[in-house]
């Protein structure tokens, strides 16, 4: 195919199955990394820093299409207004984001750095294409095991999630990589929407543990939001096979 694509987050959760992907579909890959990485057939590792904004312009030299995976608890909205700043620059045709269901209705810290993550690819002046997502399968998974090592673990009141298995999303991005910048696309989940108390009751049923669950409510603006279920897509989200349920049978017990 002869078309390379440069990648944030390749060595990542989602990355570690998208870069497969993206490389069976016959895409080069230029993947960014901190520390220097030995390439492979097809791919390339440079190094450079998204936080810090350096190595950008080397790195994007040549780049017409973007996939923008890379994520941490802050600053990702920084990073990401570094990395399309550095893409107009280079004159790239295409970026494609993922981001996560609820950013732009869910008052908490790390959704509004999403939005703003958002905000930057929309503004950039670069043609877009944005993917909400909502949590992936191995993200929840290491949610409800961290709590489930509290002998009575917290169980928020109305908050529900769509876990999504991580294959199914990266199976989609490469779908956006290969189509024309789109804007925001329709939402990607999975097929169940389950309560935060079942997550971790079929968890430790999972495991052979049991644990007691103990009820508590959400304060403010933020808990009235999750209530309402702004952090579902319950009508026109894309739905992706991967159950919860078979998730699990894979990875505990």
């Amino acid at each position: 195919m002869n078309v390379k694509i440069f990648v944030t987050g390749g060595t990542g959760t989602l990355g570690s199955h998208t870069v497969p992907l993206l490389r069976a579909a016959g895409y080069d890959l230029r993947i960014l990394s901190r520390s220097p990485r030995a390439g492979a057939e097809g791919v390339e590792y440079v190094t450079g820093d998204l936080l810090a904004g350096e190595g950008l312009d080397e790195a994007l030299a040549g780049i017409e299409t973007v996939l923008h995976m890379a994520g941490a608890p802050k600053g990702d909205d920084v990073a990401t207004r570094n990395l399309v700043q550095a893409a107009a620059r280079a004159g790239v045709r295409h970026i494609i984001y993922i981001s996560v269901i609820g950013a732009d209705k869910v008052p908490v810290g790390w959704l509004r750095m999403k939005a703003a993550a958002e905000q930057a690819v929309e503004e950039s002046g670069v043609p877009y294409t944005i993917l909400r997502a909502a949590q992936f399968h191995d993200l929840t998974l290491k949610a409800v095991r961290a709590m489930a090592k509290l002998p009575v673990v917290p169980n928020p009141g109305g908050l529900r999630f769509q876990p999504v298995d991580t294959r199914d999303v990266a199976a989609r991005l490469v779908e956006l990589v290969a189509a024309p910048p789109a804007g925001l696309v329709p939402d990607i989940a999975g097929p169940e929407v389950i309560a935060m108390g079942d997550l971790v009751r079929s968890y430790v049923k999972a495991a052979g543990k049991h644990r007691v669950l103990m009820p508590v409510r959400i304060p403010g603006k933020a808990g009235k939001a999750y209530r309402a279920g702004d952090n579902l897509t319950l009508d026109g989200a894309l739905v992706g096979p991967g159950t919860w349920t078979d998730f699990l049978a894979a990875h505990v017990g």
